[in-house]
């Protein structure tokens, strides 16, 4: 089976870079059981300071693997999306999202989950959910505390596309460069990061994301359950069956 997440560690920063090109890096069994693992042996691992997560071709992610979740049994899914997000926040190590390319629905529990997100001014975001006859149930998680309620209804309501100068401005990235600048600005980033000590970055992120860690793990189970209730719904498989015919 070829790996579709792969983990470097050089220069005491950890790059775990998603590379399952043929399904727009969906967020199917294997990727997200394989970007768990390398999460978690980032973590131990000594040499690395930092944690930057990329995509190695244009899109970050499509969110969920829709073939299979029109296959019904999204429960283990939907609960290792949480572990993820709860993986990157309650880390003891920065995590850097670096977006070079569009992110939708399911994907955005990652940049939510993260501590700094660096985005090309090309790419857009989406939460599509709605219109799959779903809700962006378990990125909830992460996306609500980090986006102002009106923001949070619009986005979540109309489905429609954003792009990375107003994802900015909810709150949803750090900091948006030009396209041909994100590397620079993410040498830029991990510079600064460089400069910094483990045990100052596991404090400082216990504040950060004390409340975040909270809400994950208090309404996780619930929020998972749901989120399978709703993939594994009439109306839900019908949306999906339609958006798949239609993208063949």
């Amino acid at each position: 089976m070829t790996e579709l997440v792969h983990l470097d560690v050089a220069d005491g920063v950890a790059t775990i870079t998603l590379d399952s090109e043929h399904n727009r890096n969906a967020l199917s069994r294997q990727l997200v059981t394989e970007l768990r693992d390398h999460l978690a042996t980032a973590e131990a691992d000594a040499d690395a300071k930092v944690v930057v997560l990329r995509s190695a071709h244009r899109v970050f992610c499509s969110g969920a693997d829709l073939s299979e979740a029109a296959e019904g049994g999204m429960e283990q899914g939907a609960q290792t999306l949480v572990d993820l997000q709860r993986s990157i926040a309650s880390s003891a190590k920065p995590v850097v999202v670096v977006l070079a390319g569009p992110v939708r629905a399911g994907g955005l529990g990652l940049v939510g989950a993260a501590d700094l997100v660096l985005a090309a001014e090309s790419v857009t975001f989406a939460l599509t959910e709605v219109r799959l006859a779903l809700a962006p149930a378990v990125i909830s998680l992460s996306l609500l505390p980090r986006l102002s309620p009106r923001a949070a209804s619009d986005v979540f309501l109309t489905g429609r596309t954003f792009d990375a100068a107003e994802a900015a401005e909810i709150g949803l990235v750090t900091r948006v460069v030009a396209d041909d600048q994100l590397d620079e600005a993410l040498a830029g980033v991990l510079a600064e990061l460089a400069q910094g000590y483990p045990q100052g970055f596991r404090e400082t992120k216990a504040l950060l994301n004390h409340d975040l860690v909270e809400r994950i793990d208090r309404l996780g189970p619930e929020i998972a359950a749901q989120s399978a209730r709703l993939f594994g719904s009439d109306e839900a498989r019908e949306a999906m069956l339609a958006f798949l015919s239609r993208r063949r």
